[in-house]
Order: C-alpha cells, then structure tokens, then sequence
C-alpha cells in the first residue's frame, strides 16, 4: 500500500473510533518480528508501549525496517511509518518529512501526549540508524 492510498482510506473514516480500527487493522498488517531481534540495541526508547526497529540497507542503497510493539495502536503507526520509508535511498530519507506525512493523516491531533512522543521516538531512530 502506498502513503496516498493510507491518506486516501483515512479520508473515508468518518469517525476516531473507526480511524483507531483502522489504525490497528494496519498494525496487524506487519510482518512477523524474530523474537530474537527484541533487544536492547533494537528497541526504541522514548515510547511507553515496548517498540523495536531493525534496519537494513540493500546492495542497491535502499533502506528496509521491520517494527514490533506490545501495544496495537503504536503497531498501527509503525505500518504507517514503514510504508513511508522502506525501500527508500539515503537522499530518499533525508528529504522525506515524517511528520508532515503525520499530521496530513491528522493523527496528531487525535493521539495521546503519549502515542505521540511514541511517534516522534520512532522516527528520531529512524534518522539515527540511517546516519
């Protein structure tokens, strides 16, 4: 699924109840993560709810991650900042904005204090494994 099909389907929700639905429906939409990738070096801290990132980088320079979390609204974004950043090149990343994708969903408003530092710790380490 693309980011404009995401904005596209968030768009036809007309409820918050149903955009969290939808939110976790994404979250279950993720592939399976090793349980042995859930260590300390992987995981994300700044998030309430457990979160691990892997990354890694294709013979052609592209970027890839895996995402897992304990909680189904942070697997939700996780689906959402995934589909926005796999498979991209290093200029890719560096010229893509996170959080303006972030708030053209209108999450920001929508989500805890929380879930929202939740976000913001994904994608900082996000930035910090692509350096």
């Amino acid at each position: 699924m693309t980011f404009e099909e995401l904005c596209d389907n968030f768009s036809f929700l007309e409820s918050w109840e149903e955009k969290y639905q939808y939110l976790i429906e994404l979250g279950d939409t993720l592939p399976p993560f090793d349980e042995a990738d859930k260590t300390p070096a992987n995981k994300v801290e700044g998030c309430m709810s457990q979160v691990w990132l892997t990354h890694w980088q294709d013979a052609m320079g592209r970027h890839f991650f895996k995402a897992a979390s304990d909680a189904h609204i942070v697997r939700g974004l996780e689906a959402i900042i995934l589909t926005l950043v796999n498979g991209k090149t290093d200029a890719e990343l560096h010229d893509l904005d996170l959080l303006s994708a972030f708030r053209r969903l209108g999450l920001e408003e929508h989500l805890s204090p929380t879930r929202r530092n939740g976000f913001y710790a994904m994608t900082d380490r996000i930035r910090q494994l692509i350096k």
